[in-house]
């Protein structure tokens, strides 16, 4: 007899399909398949399915070959090649995606993780510190292998448990250049075209106000998401001025 928690689960799983407004009609259409392929597969198999173990998934079969976020996709391969290219022993990251970027470093030198929430991992090279960006656990020019991808648009927006503040962005920004190492690299990326700000989940900002907020480092590179999903490199921040919701990887350097 299931008991009310694994009642409670296969509800979630079966009315999962039909939550995404924009796959839920694949979903509906999908269902005599899955119907008469359960029962095919039931007469084919000697195994024991209750209906309590039923997960549908209606549409993976109509989806392209590696699904994925083509922002993070990229940029977090840019940036782990920019840091294995460096050769650092030690990398400080403020927010970006655990199981893309973080991971992908971890591979190959220890990261320092900083997070405002607390982050709950047993891995040897990525040790987790919890902090804020608007005050950051380091001191003055300390840092010398720095990154933040797809995070200061959040800032001041409350969406994470942070603080609502309409400066929140520049002042993270401006955080992230006063722990910047003479020498050092900091690898960043944001949602870049018609500025705006979506509340609470993102801002998109113009890549010349990026450059203007680290005027103090130099600007190594720059590569870019179109609205396409196509990526860049090299790429022009001119470009992308007046692109709907594109993405800026900028690579810039703190003078020695």
């Amino acid at each position: 007899m299931a008991n009310l928690k694994q009642l409670a689960k296969l509800a979630a799983r079966l009315l999962l399909p039909f939550t995404d407004p924009s796959r839920a009609l694949h979903a509906i259409a999908a269902l005599p398949w899955f119907l008469s392929s359960s029962l095919a597969y039931a007469r084919r198999s000697e195994e024991n399915i209750p209906l309590i173990d039923l997960y549908p998934q209606l549409a993976d079969r109509r989806d392209a070959a590696g699904k994925l976020d083509t922002h993070y996709f990229y940029q977090d391969i840019w940036a782990a090649a920019k840091v294995h290219e460096s050769g650092c022993a030690e990398h400080v990251d403020i927010g970006s995606r655990v199981d893309g970027f973080v991971a992908h470093c971890a591979c190959f030198t220890c990261v320092s993780y900083v997070d405002l929430r607390e982050l709950r991992l047993d891995l040897p090279n990525v040790r987790p510190v919890q902090g804020t960006i608007l005050r950051l656990p380091f001191a003055d020019r300390a840092v010398r292998s720095l990154s933040s991808l797809h995070v200061v648009e959040h800032i001041g927006l409350g969406r994470y448990g942070d603080p609502l503040d309409p400066g929140g962005s520049g002042k993270a920004m401006a955080e992230l250049c006063r722990v910047l190492a003479p020498g050092g690299n900091l690898y960043f990326s944001v949602p870049i075209g018609r500025e705006r700000v979506c509340f609470n989940a993102h801002r998109v900002v113009s890549p010349r106000t990026i450059l203007a907020a680290f005027r103090d480092l130099e600007w190594v590179s720059f590569a870019a998401i179109g609205d396409d999903r196509r990526f860049a490199t090299p790429a022009s921040p001119d470009d992308y001025v007046s692109a709907d919701y594109a993405c800026g990887l900028f690579h810039l350097r703190r003078p020695s």
